[in-house]
């Protein structure tokens, strides 16, 4: 019993040491370890340039104590490079070391981070562990941008569109570049103002200033300005404003003339103040009737010239040329006569114009390009016709009647009507000169010049009074007047002039007194006397009334028109009374003007008787008779009156002594006697009595006859003046001679007019007889003419008259001699001996007496050729030599002339060419005089035996020259049959196969040729020897086959030998043909052929060569002997070998892959090319690329076709990207290898344009390579690089809802990748780029399409379009809901407002408790990955995580969609505005601060910000901002975890965790003080849910509460997004927050919406949008599955808040 009991007692005391043993034990292992929770890993930041002694690790939290007595641990550094970390052991503090060194993360140090080991050695145990610390360095800005060229120049046509990018130069390496890392680093362009070039930064922009490509945005004008100097500024994107560095650059932009302007005539007068000319008009004339050949081409001045106003439009090559014509001109014929070059505006004349019809022609040419340019210019173009002179003058009217008042004073112009009130117009005009100029003619009278004169200026002419004219004297003046132009006179036209009476006369009695008795047996109204007046005026002037003034006593009255004074009625005369009476005769003019005289009558009364004499009627007759009256005429009846009755008898008694006329003496009848001549008389005044017998019984009368003139006479001309006249020729209006006629007649009947019966095209006579030259006559056509003068009257019937005149052409010399021939030509054989005559030219003068003489005019020609003066006998100087001419063609060209030695005119000139003939000077010469050969007595036809030579020093390239062979059958004719020499290389072969005795020599004669004139030759001999078999080798194969040589093959390699043998002959073998470049030797002694140069297979497969074997014997010779066996032929095979790499056929290949894209669904195929053959150019493909989830591959590629395919969904995945290598090997995988990049981008079809067609489908398939070529190449004039992607090729789908299909349209549906940002281009820049350019797509498209083929629209995708219509459809729907909804909250208005008292106060004390920092982190390059979240925000976003150091995080700032920057490819009036402007894609950089990608805070929900902060405990939390604060914010902060399962890295691949990370994660205790979850989605946006803090009694679980929630935030969202203030808790906490401090007690388990819905279940892979959620939690039905819990547990309900994008689908990760 009792050593059981000691036996438990010592059991019991051994279970207690080990016990104490275990404790200890496990106490010691704890040392060396983390005396905190989280990664294992140690990550601080320090600024680059931390000046030395930075604390970078307060303390290191490693267990145990490495300093004082009783150390338990040492700790030390390891892995510590250059060492820039110093350890104190036992602060486990970390220190920078940079003594005498800068910690630099630029270049060329480059130090990123430093990583070291904190070495942990636990002294008790012996265990050693290794901490790592991570030391981020980050950047500073220290560094400014430099651009990498001091200028940048480009030039762009000024037909560039607005908009068009012109200038890409700063993209890639070639821009400005900043060492610095992340924003600091990054590059910004824009455009400064430049005050030398105040319009360059109006003119261009940068709107994606990341890119820094030039866009312009004015039209640009090279007439205007030629060069742009445009600054541009580069600044990074460094967060604070105020630090950022700039530097500046200048880009000169030089402008290209562009056809934009048309062409313009010169000369140019510019408008003021503008840039268009005055209307310009060019000047021409030409004489009328001239032949064309004479005035072409027509001289216009100024010369017609146009230029194209684009005067330096590079290259010249594409400079459009001019074309001229005529547009339209005046009168309307004009194209009969003028016609335009169209490419030299020459003027020419078509046919001769008659100045009759066209006076003028007013044209209107214009120019254009030749290139269809559509602004043409315009000019006129006057041309005037001048008058040749071939008219006459004439007169508008062939006779005028003139007035004159016969007081009129000299210089009165005579007027054209008696009233005199418009002057007398004579229009005289000339056809040679237009109607509205004046003609300058010279008109003259025939007659009257002495009293009348013509205006001498002038179309209209007028009269004009040279002295007094007296109608008493003559009252119409008759002439005619005639108009010269100095060469060609009028047809006289004739002038009546009549003189209007004047009252300047007054009436005038014959006596002053008469003497009358009378009788006092006369009764009452018996005539005493008849008194006559004479007033030479007429009409009333001349109209006479008689009056008695006085003496007659009443006795006696008088007829006051008749003048007869008769016995008053009932007066009885009283014998011995006398009268005196007083008569008064007046005339009837005005009584101012009115004329008078008086006589006096005295008168006695006798007692009655028979003594009274006869009386006349009348004392005084006057008649005009005219000389044509015939005789026996009676002109007058003068019978008297006898008062008593006694007879009368009547004579004329004076005024016709030639007893002209006869006078009955009984009856008073006057006749004619005899006939009248008026030139010799012209008038007669008689004096007639008649008697009654008685003494003083007579009395008296005058007759007074005036002769007229007819035309009873003709011209006479005067004989006395020459009739053989001279003139020289070519002389135009030459005075010949003059003759002149006379005409007695008077009036127009005695006018004389001169015209020439012939010849009237050669001479020309005046009105006054003179005759003139019309034309240039020319002796040698005719020396002499006799010509006929014609003189006419001017009677209506004229009379004429002619006269012949002889007139012989006198020669001047006006003729130049003239060659026979104009060119001569002749061939005059070389080495001719000099003063050789080869040639006679002749030339000849038909000017008399001319003296030809010849003479050369080219000087060259004068050293070789001699031409007699007289002769003109062409001959040698010296010989000429063929050989001597550097050309093929020797000649002589040279001219001569012939020259009148007595005369002055130009000689003529003819052209003379002399052909030197080659005589061929030289034989052909043979370079030996004997050749010997061998040959086998079986050589085979054709075998060469040797080669002979010869050469001609003739000129090369002449017949003579050419050198050909034959052999001479004539002096060896066997030799001839058997062997023959080729024609033209000399080569002796044999005719026939040889069959000959061995040991024989033959003889053959080869005669060498030329092909000169005449032909020579020479001869020379070849002697060949058969030689005996047995010293003619023999191959032992005719074929070597050798295994094929490997390409590889190095130098030297044996391919095979081959083997001849002969009798006692050493062998020489040689290669003969197949070996041209070279490529194998073999050895002449051996036989052995091998490899000389290297081999290449893909050049050269195979070879056959020939190789012969000779004996030493020939060889020594120099000699060959080939037959059937000293021959062989060797075929070479090469082998190929794996010696090239494959190529790809690009260097990076671009697709794309839809958001809704099936599994295994093709996205691209690669393609690689190995010039090698067989397996060695067999590909398989495979791809690197990093997992992307749950460690799968997203893409896959078939091994052997290239095919890349999907191996994952990409749903909610728009806008990322995936970057990959695909390798290619050949030989099936075993062989070499190349890489390419593949870029796939994931889009949807937003990033989609529709491009429809009136094509079907299957054309659009057929050419879909082509089209889509065109459409790219059109994408990368605006995005260099870019890839256009078909998404698919279907019928054209139109109609509502496009539903609707037309199988005979397509619709090609595109979208493209921009290899600069890795992802799709924006639908609306797609559209823009390809719409813009539509028609010259189409063009491009035509061939491809068919005739009438072309897109008819680019639209919106279907899925686009239909949501546009559902949201304008769900628009009513919420209205016809929120009337609903009115009418609800009436009826529950007193417990909606119970329940909302009750949320409010609640939702207050929970908001004091919840701050969420909102600030984005930077970004780092894209080569660089994080390797977890951690080291993603430590980069740049976490200032520090120790306790002493609490850094500000900057907040970020609202931003109105209208101040979205497009660097970030955010179009702000895009649809799907919220997506696009949050979604970031995989790959793309975490949002950079400053990058304009903020995110929205809701308006009284998260306004504070706060820092994140690492505690002692390791962990990371987020605390809200303010030293004021700082108990309360402590209690109120954030913890953040990462989830690893949802971890994602920045290229938006997921990274798995190990389990035992994830249970650590998953642990609940460490969860106890958080308020919420955080989550980082994909695209870098934070996003956290927030728990509802609920009372004890009260807890909301339900579903339809979390949507109404959903939809809360979305309102806040878009109410809010602007002009939102955030406030911060910089100023204490509120009086809420003093009443209600408690924090909230929290639980890490997620909701079913915040955890599966909204990021991912944890058994699937499918994330829900939230449309799916909330399409879930408003639906009651669905409530339970809903509260189905996470691999977490759930405690309290959180609230997932995500701003204004909580409608997006995000992937995201739980922080």
């Amino acid at each position: 019993m009792l050593q059981r009991f000691c036996l438990w007692k010592w059991l019991a005391v051994g279970v207690a040491v080990a016990t104490i043993l275990a404790g200890c034990l496990a106490q010691n292992d704890e040392d060396c370890k983390l005396a905190r929770t989280g990664p294992p890993a140690t990550i601080v930041p320090i600024d680059e340039e931390s000046r030395n002694g930075t604390i970078l690790v307060d303390n290191m939290l490693i267990k145990g104590t490495a300093g004082g007595l009783d150390p338990t641990i040492e700790l030390s550094l390891k892995d510590n490079v250059d060492y820039w970390v110093i350890l104190d052991p036992i602060s486990q503090r970390l220190y920078l070391n940079s003594t005498g060194r800068i910690l630099d993360r630029d270049p060329p140090m480059s130090i990123q981070s430093i990583v070291v080991q904190v070495q942990c050695v636990n002294k008790k145990v012996g265990t050693i562990i290794n901490h790592e610390v991570r030391i981020v360095v980050r950047d500073r800005n220290d560094n400014s941008p430099r651009f990498q060229q001091q200028r940048y120049y480009v030039a762009v046509n000024e037909l560039t569109p607005v908009g068009t990018t012109i200038f890409t130069g700063f993209s890639g390496n070639h821009g400005a570049t900043d060492i610095d890392d992340g924003p600091n680093g990054q590059i910004e362009y824009v455009i400064q103002y430049n005050p030398n070039d105040k319009t360059s930064n109006r003119t261009f922009d940068i709107p994606l200033t990341l890119s820094g490509a030039v866009v312009l945005r004015e039209r640009l004008n090279y007439e205007e300005k030629t060069r742009y100097l445009v600054i541009v500024q580069a600044n990074d994107r460094a967060q604070n404003l105020n630090e950022r560095r700039t530097s500046t650059t200048t880009l000169t932009v030089d402008v290209l003339d562009g056809d934009d302007l048309g062409p313009m005539f010169l000369p140019c007068v510019l408008v003021n103040n503008t840039r268009d000319c005055r209307p310009l008009t060019y000047q021409a004339s030409l004489p009328e009737l001239t032949d064309p050949a004479r005035v072409n081409p027509i001289s216009v001045t100024p010369p017609i010239q146009a230029i194209d106003q684009d005067r330096n439009i590079q290259p010249p090559s594409d400079r459009p040329g001019i074309l001229y014509s005529i547009l339209v001109g005046t009168p309307e014929d004009y194209p009969q006569y003028f016609h335009m070059n169209l490419t030299t505006a020459v003027l020419t004349l078509l046919k001769p114009i008659n100045r009759d019809l066209h006076q003028k022609f007013d044209l209107v040419i214009k120019a254009e390009q030749d290139n269809g340019h559509p602004l043409p210019a315009f000019a006129s173009l006057h041309i005037e016709v001048l008058d040749e002179n071939n008219q006459k003058p004439y007169f508008t009217r062939s006779t005028y009647e003139g007035f004159i008042l016969e007081s009129s004073p000299v210089g009165t112009t005579i007027s054209d009507n008696q009233n005199l009130t418009s002057p007398l117009q004579i229009v005289v005009l000339d056809n040679d000169v237009e109607e509205t100029k004046d003609p300058q003619l010279h008109l003259f009278l025939n007659d009257y010049n002495t009293f009348f004169t013509v205006t001498q200026s002038g179309i209209t002419r007028y009269l004009t009074l040279l002295q007094p004219v007296d109608r008493e004297v003559q009252e119409l003046y008759t002439f005619s007047v005639t108009a010269s132009d100095g060469v060609q006179e009028s047809v006289p036209v004739t002038v009546n002039i009549l003189v209007i009476d004047a009252n300047d006369n007054s009436p005038t009695f014959s006596n002053i007194s008469y003497n009358i008795k009378i009788y006092t047996d006369m009764r009452p109204g018996e005539g005493v006397i008849k008194l006559t007046a004479v007033d030479a005026d007429e009409g009333p002037n001349g109209q006479i009334v008689y009056e008695i003034l006085a003496g007659d006593q009443g006795d006696f009255i008088i007829n006051d028109r008749t003048g007869l004074i008769t016995i008053a009625p009932g007066v009885v005369l009283s014998v011995g009374q006398s009268y005196a009476l007083t008569v008064k005769a007046s005339d009837s003019a005005p009584p101012a003007q009115r004329r008078s005289s008086i006589t006096t009558v005295y008168i006695e009364v006798l007692p009655p008787n028979n003594q009274s004499p006869p009386r006349f009627p009348q004392l005084m007759y006057s008649l005009e008779v005219s000389e044509a009256m015939r005789i026996g005429a009676v002109l007058l009846n003068l019978q008297a009156f006898d008062r008593e009755g006694d007879p009368i008898r009547y004579l004329i008694q004076n005024g016709d002594p030639q007893q002209v006329f006869n006078l009955s003496q009984s009856s008073g009848l006057l006749a004619l006697g005899k006939p009248l001549d008026r030139e010799s008389t012209d008038r007669y005044i008689l004096i007639v009595t008649a008697s009654d017998g008685r003494p003083d019984g007579t009395s008296t009368a005058t007759v007074n006859i005036v002769v007229t003139d007819v035309n009873d006479n003709g011209p006479v001309f005067d004989m006395f003046l020459p009739k053989n006249l001279s003139v020289q020729e070519e002389e135009a209006n030459a005075f010949v001679g003059q003759v002149r006629a006379t005409d007695p007649d008077a009036g127009v009947n005695g006018q004389v007019h001169y015209s020439l019966a012939n010849f009237n095209n050669l001479f020309r006579i005046t009105s006054n007889g003179s005759i003139y030259t019309a034309v240039k006559l020319n002796r040698e056509v005719r020396d002499y003419y006799e010509l006929t003068v014609e003189a006419t009257d001017g009677a209506v019937d004229p009379r004429r008259s002619t006269l012949t005149l002889a007139i012989k052409v006198l020669d001047i010399d006006d003729n130049s001699p003239v060659f026979t021939n104009a060119s001569y030509t002749v061939c005059v054989p070389e080495n001719l001996p000099p003063g050789t005559v080869f040639l006679q030219i002749e030339a000849k003068d038909v000017d008399l007496g001319s003296d030809v003489n010849y003479r050369i005019r080219t000087q060259e020609a004068l050293q070789y050729f001699a031409l007699k003066k007289y002769t003109g006998e062409l001959s040698l100087l010296k010989s000429l030599d063929y050989e001597s001419f550097a050309d093929t063609e020797a000649t002589f060209t040279f001219l001569v002339e012939a020259f009148d030695s007595k005369g002055t005119m130009p000689p003529g000139l003819a052209t003379v060419t002399v052909r030197v003939k080659d005589m061929n000077d030289y034989s052909p010469v043979f370079s030996k005089k004997l050749y010997r050969g061998m040959v086998a007595p079986d050589a085979v036809k054709g075998t060469v035996i040797t080669t002979v030579s010869a050469e001609d020093q003739d000129p090369p390239g002449t017949a003579a020259s050419r050198v050909r062979y034959k052999v001479d059958v004539v002096q060896f004719p066997y030799s001839a049959s058997i062997f023959d020499v080729d024609e033209n290389s000399g080569r002796v072969v044999t005719r026939v196969n040889l069959n000959e005795e061995p040991s024989t020599v033959f003889k053959l004669v080869v005669i060498a040729y030329d092909d000169g004139d005449p032909v020579k030759f020479n001869t020379t001999t070849v002697e060949i020897a058969v030689l005996q078999p047995s010293v003619i080798p023999r191959f032992t194969q005719d074929e070597y086959r050798p295994p094929p040589v490997s390409e590889s093959a190095p130098k030297g390699t044996v391919v095979t030998v081959v083997t001849a043998a002969a009798l006692n002959q050493t062998i020489v073998y040689s290669i003969v043909s197949g070996n041209e470049e070279d490529v194998f030797a073999i050895n002449n002694r051996t036989g052995m052929i091998s490899v000389k140069k290297s081999l290449d297979y893909e050049s050269v497969k195979s070879y056959e060569l020939r190789v012969q074997a000779d004996s030493l014997q020939v060889v020594r010779s120099n000699l060959r002997v080939p037959s059937k066996s000293n021959t062989a032929k060797v075929f070479i095979e090469v082998k190929d070998e794996n010696d090239h790499v494959p190529v790809f056929t690009k260097k990076m290949y671009i697709g794309g892959v839809s958001e809704d894209a099936k599994m295994f669904s093709s996205v691209l195929k690669v393609k690689a090319d190995d010039k090698d053959t067989g397996n060695y150019s067999a590909m398989q493909y495979r791809l690197i690329i990093p997992p992307i989830k749950d460690g799968k591959e997203g893409f896959v590629i078939e091994a052997y076709t290239g095919l890349i395919k999907t191996a994952m969904l990409f749903k909610n995945m728009r806008r990322s990207y995936f970057k990959f290598q695909v390798i290619a090997t050949d030989n099936y995988g075993k062989g070499l290898s190349s890489k390419a990049e593949v870029l796939v981008s994931v889009v949807n079809q937003l990033d989609m344009q529709v491009i429809v067609s009136n094509v079907p489908p299957t054309l659009v398939e057929q050419n879909k390579d082509q089209l889509i070529g065109i459409l790219e190449r059109y994408v990368q004039d605006q995005i260099p690089g870019a890839t256009v992607v078909v998404e698919s090729i279907g019928a054209r789908r139109f109609g509502d809802g496009y539903s609707e299909e037309d199988y005979t349209k397509s619709d090609l549906m595109v979208y493209a990748i921009d290899p600069q940002t890795n992802r799709a281009i924006m639908r609306n820049e797609l559209f823009k780029f390809l719409d813009g350019k539509l028609l010259d797509i189409n063009k491009e498209f035509q061939p491809y399409l068919g005739q009438g083929g072309r897109i008819l629209e680019i639209r919106t995708p279907d899925v686009v379009a239909n949501v546009k219509k559902q949201a304008q459809a769900v628009g009513y729907t919420e209205g016809a809901l929120l009337a609903l909804a009115v009418i609800i909250i009436l009826c529950c208005m007193p417990a909606i407002l119970i329940v909302m008292v009750s949320y409010r106060q609640r939702q207050a004390e929970c908001a004091k408790t919840a701050r969420i920092q909102m600030a984005l982190p930077a970004g780092k390059p894209a080569s660089t990955t994080a390797n977890n979240l951690y080291e993603e925000l430590g980069d740049s976003t976490m200032r520090g995580y120790a306790q002493q150091e609490q850094q500000q995080l900057l907040r970020p700032s609202l931003l109105r969609p209208e101040e979205l920057s497009m660097e970030s490819g955010i179009d702000p009036g895009q649809e799907y505005y919220g997506q696009d402007y949050y979604s970031y894609e995989h790959g793309y950089e975490l949002p950079q601060y400053g990058s304009r990608r903020r995110l929205l805070s809701p308006s009284g929900m998260y306004d504070e910000y706060g820092e994140v902060v690492v505690e002692n405990d390791g962990g990371y939390y987020y605390s809200p901002h303010g030293s004021t604060a700082e108990e309360w914010a402590r209690k109120k902060r954030i913890k953040l975890i990462v989830d690893p399962e949802y971890e994602t890295s920045s290229t938006g691949e997921d990274s798995a965790p190990d389990s035992s990370q994830r249970n650590r994660l998953n642990n609940s205790n460490v969860q106890n003080n958080i308020n919420g979850n955080i989550y980082i989605a994909q695209n870098g946006s934070v996003v956290r849910t927030r728990r509802v803090c609920l009372g004890n009694n009260l807890k909301v679980t339900s579903p339809v509460r979390l949507g109404k929630q959903f939809k809360k935030l979305d309102k806040l969202a878009v109410t809010h997004e602007e002009n939102v203030p955030l406030n911060t808790l910089s100023k204490g906490p509120s009086s809420s927050d003093k009443m209600n401090t408690r924090p909230c007690s929290v639980s890490f388990a997620s909701s079913t919406i915040g955890a599966e819905n909204v990021v991912t279940k944890p058994g699937g892979s499918k994330m829900k949008s939230t449309e799916e959620q909330e399409s879930v939690v408003d639906n009651d039905d669905v409530k339970e599955p809903l509260e189905s819990h996470s691999e977490h547990t759930q405690s309290d309900e959180e609230e997932l808040w995500m701003g204004p994008w909580n409608n997006l689908h995000i992937p995201m990760t739980k922080l």
